[in-house]
């Protein structure tokens, strides 16, 4: 089954929305994976929803898929990266953080998205695992509700670094929620090279149930540091016939949201390395 691939406008980031979006469709991609942050749809502008309506337009003109990404930097708190998160000690922080989902999540549906992406955070220091959980579980009722009504997935992705941070945590996740349906999976295949114990390839079968985004860059064992193509250790072509084998149909996004200074220059050799089945 031929793959669906995208390219993330936080690699993109020095070229305007529009133009981000015309460059991808002009190379031949299928889609575009959209962080919202305050140069790209900013989801905290008194004009975002007329914005999306008119993203939603300008991405049906030219024919491209859309998954919602909410890994902006500085979205919320110009001092704290990622900051304030999902597990955050302060309730009014946690609730900040919900709310910028669930406008994700109402976004997504205006964009007609197959997807919202969404991470855990950092355990805060002085804070327990166990705690850390709880407020996760609970800080993502009300998004997974909103996911329900809207009928946008929403997909968490395990972050090295992060409470969760693998796919056994993701399934821990799975578990404390009771398995809701809406509630799918991230997959970022660079992660899986930098801490998972099993091969990219085999993550990539085991997580097939749960697919709802994936992303995609070359890494190094232990070390994370989203790469170009051919700057890691990945073996491409296993991964990218393991996705095609699971009958995966969302957007395989390249993410490389540290060289967006190159974005163009990248976003052209990365589809030709995967349009060539992982090789040059």
């Amino acid at each position: 089954m031929s793959l669906r691939f995208g390219y993330g406008t936080n690699g993109l980031t020095d070229l305007r929305l529009n133009d981000a979006l015309g460059l991808l469709a002009d190379l031949g991609y299928d889609g575009v994976g959209l962080t919202l942050d305050h140069m790209h749809l900013d989801p905290a502008g008194p004009d975002a929803p007329a914005r999306a309506r008119q993203v939603a337009r300008r991405l049906a003109r030219l024919g491209l898929g859309v998954t919602v990404e909410t890994g902006a930097r500085y979205i919320l708190d110009p001092r704290r990266k990622h900051g304030p998160s999902l597990i955050d000690p302060d309730p009014e922080a946690r609730a900040t953080r919900v709310r910028l989902l669930v406008t994700a999540v109402h976004i997504a549906a205006e964009l007609g998205a197959h997807a919202v992406h969404c991470f855990s955070g950092t355990v805060p220091d002085g804070a327990d695992d166990g705690t850390s959980w709880k407020r996760l579980g609970q800080a993502l009722e009300p998004v997974l509700a909103a996911a329900e009504r809207e009928g946008v997935p929403l997909a968490v992705e395990p972050e090295p670094g992060h409470l969760l941070g693998t796919l056994a945590d993701f399934h821990r996740l799975r578990a404390d929620l009771g398995d809701p349906g809406v509630l799918g999976l991230t997959l970022d295949i660079g992660h899986c090279q930098c801490l998972e114990p099993e091969p990219p390839a085999d993550c990539v079968r085991a997580a097939a149930p749960w697919l709802r985004h994936v992303q995609i860059e070359d890494m190094r064992r232990a070390v994370h540091e989203h790469l170009p193509f051919g700057e890691g250790e990945i073996d491409f072509p296993p991964v990218l016939d393991a996705l095609s084998a699971t009958g995966y149909r969302g957007l395989t996004v390249v993410e490389l949201p540290r060289h967006s200074h190159m974005g163009p220059d990248l976003a052209q050799r990365s589809l030709r390395f995967l349009r060539n089945g992982g090789t040059w």
